[in-house]
């Protein structure tokens, strides 16, 4: 029987500014932030509990709190007294959807095991986008936990999911999220992600939460009924009204957003955030203030000790952000560099359409980015009609997230084909090789690892208005791609509202035996970078470049104890170089080059394996291949 609840005052201490909280003793506190309101009043879903008034507080928020909640207690606020009532803007769990009630949930009561992990630094890491509704046929956390185990054999690190707060509709990529605080439904309860993660840890598997705080999606979004001062008009965003972190009465507004990086790392044991289009997240004030900044340190705060990683996304190319505090900069750990992936992606394609049209994929540009990181570090960038980029020269390798995958790139190529269905077999193997192998922090999309055939496409479940504008603007978006403009091809375009576009894009782990071969060279790759000590340095002193051919180019990795390593790619035809003037390709004193993996082996449906260097005839470079050359001791003659 339920208690009938009551304001008898008691001590409680709160964990965060917003939302409802239990103690685990059947008492709530209730505080919502909403200036200009009269009134607020939180309403249960269980009609013989009577509703209760949250008292003003100065600044305009409202609290109260109430004796005999539980677990699973449904609530909603009514605001001066109206009709209409809305759920929580903090609110932990929403069963039902956005629209439907908020759900009292007491985060102490699940039993962590992973009181040993140490969290995940900047250093070493393999990352791993994923998008929990379709890496599994259910979609769901229980699923997926069921594969880290195997995520983990392959050697990546650390799971990095795309956005989980909650969204209208049966499915979505997550990016127009409005319960920032309340996992979605779609996926499982709240503890289910908790499970989720303890088991991650359990596996060796970091895991960082995609976050979305430049805007929030079109439908469910009830901050604006609580106070408009939530968004701002001064700035503009390409998917919604952006965040108001710097204009008047923003003081709540950060502390919101702070509260909730500090949520997921504190509650979920998250082991950081990757930040979404970080350009768009706008604050003017100096670095030492910014929200970016902030966001950074409470992160860290909430970690407890815990190393922690966040990654952003920034289209501009701004290095800072990744600076440290006590040299300018925002104090962040990565960036995902565009730079690396379009430059790799013409260089496989042959394509330099819309935003590729600065790239030609040439050595030299895949040697740079793998060097220095950022392409365009404040040169003109043609397609922006303007300079783009800010020097990163003082940034570790690490830095730099790289790839040849992700979830917006698969999805732009119209018919979300993977990248080895636009380019060769060989091609594909020896990109891998490089991007797997080469300083930097690499990250695989999922299901790359086995060359998955399961598409990636846009897909957003909305109410038919909206959804015929989502589609309008996607096709307008593509239309960038001369391609993709063809009315032809945009017949070709998966409805973004069908539940069959969704569904093409679940994986099908039965491919990891079909492409055994491609699975194969993926966890070799990572076996390389893992235990052989020159794929493990990060310094930028440990490793140089140089170009071969038009198409051919070499980076040799440094020790100290005669233990280098070359690794020679080759996107061309065979080339043989008589004379080689270039001293990467020198061996250690006394020693000799010998194949230590070249992605022509049979084993990874290659053509044959060979030494490319010869005693008498100089290099032999294969063509479309990749080689990791190690020393060996030379013959005595």
């Amino acid at each position: 029987m339920i208690e009938s609840p009551t304001r008898k005052p008691f001590h409680f201490t709160r964990r965060y500014p917003v939302g409802a909280e239990l103690d685990g003793n059947g008492r709530a506190h209730f505080r919502v932030w909403a200036p200009g309101r009269r009134s607020v009043e939180v309403v249960f879903a269980d009609t013989t509990i009577p509703a209760v008034a949250l008292d003003a507080e100065p600044d305009g928020y409202f609290s109260t709190q109430v004796r005999g909640m539980s677990p699973g207690h449904a609530y909603k606020y009514r605001l001066d007294g109206g009709d209409d009532l809305y759920p929580d803007p903090a609110s932990r769990s929403q069963p039902d959807g956005p629209h439907g009630p908020s759900v009292l949930v007491d985060a102490r009561a699940f039993r962590w095991t992973d009181s040993d992990w140490r969290g995940v630094p900047r250093a070493g890491q393999v990352l791993y986008e994923l998008h929990i509704g379709t890496f599994t046929p259910e979609g769901t956390w229980s699923a997926a936990e069921k594969e880290l185990e195997e995520l983990a054999a392959v050697g990546i690190t650390c799971l990095e999911i795309m956005p989980v707060a909650d969204f209208v509709g049966r499915f979505g990529w997550g990016y127009d999220g409005v319960n920032l605080f309340a996992p979605s439904r779609l996926y499982g309860s709240p503890d289910d992600f908790r499970q989720f993660v303890d088991v991650a840890h359990r596996c060796g598997l970091g895991v960082i939460l995609d976050a979305v705080y430049n805007h929030l999606g079109p439908d469910g979004n009830y901050l604006g009924q609580f106070t408009e001062a939530y968004f701002t008009d001064r700035y503009k965003t390409d998917w919604g009204r952006p965040i108001n972190f710097d204009g008047p009465d923003s003081g709540p507004v950060r502390e919101y957003f702070l509260a909730n990086a500090a949520y997921w790392i504190e509650e979920f044991h998250l082991d950081g955030l990757r930040l979404d289009a970080t350009q768009n997240i706008y604050d003017d004030a100096p670095p030492e203030r910014h929200i970016l900044t902030e966001i950074g340190r409470a992160v860290r705060k909430a970690a407890n000790g815990r190393a922690t990683l966040i990654v952003n996304e920034n289209e501009p190319q701004h290095a800072e952000l990744c600076r440290a505090e006590d040299k300018g900069g925002y104090g962040l750990d990565c960036l995902w560099n565009d730079d690396f992936h379009h430059s790799a992606t013409v260089a496989l394609t042959g394509r330099n359409e819309a935003y590729y049209s600065d790239h030609l994929g040439t050595p030299q540009e895949l040697i740079s980015a793998v060097k220095y990181g950022y392409l365009y570090q404040g040169q003109w960038y043609s397609w922006q009609n303007h300079r783009r980029g800010r020097p990163g020269f003082d940034l570790p390798s690490a830095a730099f997230v790289t790839f040849i995958q992700n979830h917006d790139q698969v999805a732009n190529s119209a018919r979300g084909l993977r990248v080895h269905e636009l380019t060769s077999p060989g091609r594909y193997r020896a990109m891998t090789a490089l991007f797997l192998l080469a300083p930097g922090t690499p990250m695989l999309f999922q299901g790359q690892e086995f060359a998955s055939s399961s598409p990636f496409l846009f897909f957003a479940d909305h109410k038919p208005e909206l959804a015929a504008q989502v589609q309008a603007g996607r096709a307008e978006f593509l239309s960038q791609f001369r391609s993709l403009a063809d009315p032809e091809a945009v017949t070709q375009f998966a409805p973004p509202e069908h539940e069959g576009t969704f569904a093409r894009c679940k994986l099908d782990f039965a491919e990891r035996q079909k492409h055994a071969t491609a699975y194969q060279l993926t966890k070799d790759l990572l076996r390389l970078r893992r235990t052989v000590p020159a794929f493990r340095a990060n310094d930028r002193r440990s490793f140089d470049g140089a170009v071969l051919g038009e198409q051919a180019l070499v980076i040799r990795f440094f020790t100290p104890y005669d233990q280098d390593r070359l690794l020679i790619l080759n996107l061309g035809g065979d080339q043989n170089l008589l004379s080689c003037p270039e001293p990467l390709l020198a061996p250690p004193a006394r020693m000799k080059w010998a194949v230590e993996l070249s992605t022509e082996s049979p084993l990874y449906d290659g053509h044959g394996v060979y030494n490319p260097e010869t005693e008498e005839e100089g290099w032999r470079l294969p063509g479309e291949a990749a080689v990791v050359l190690r020393p060996e001791p030379r013959p005595k003659k």
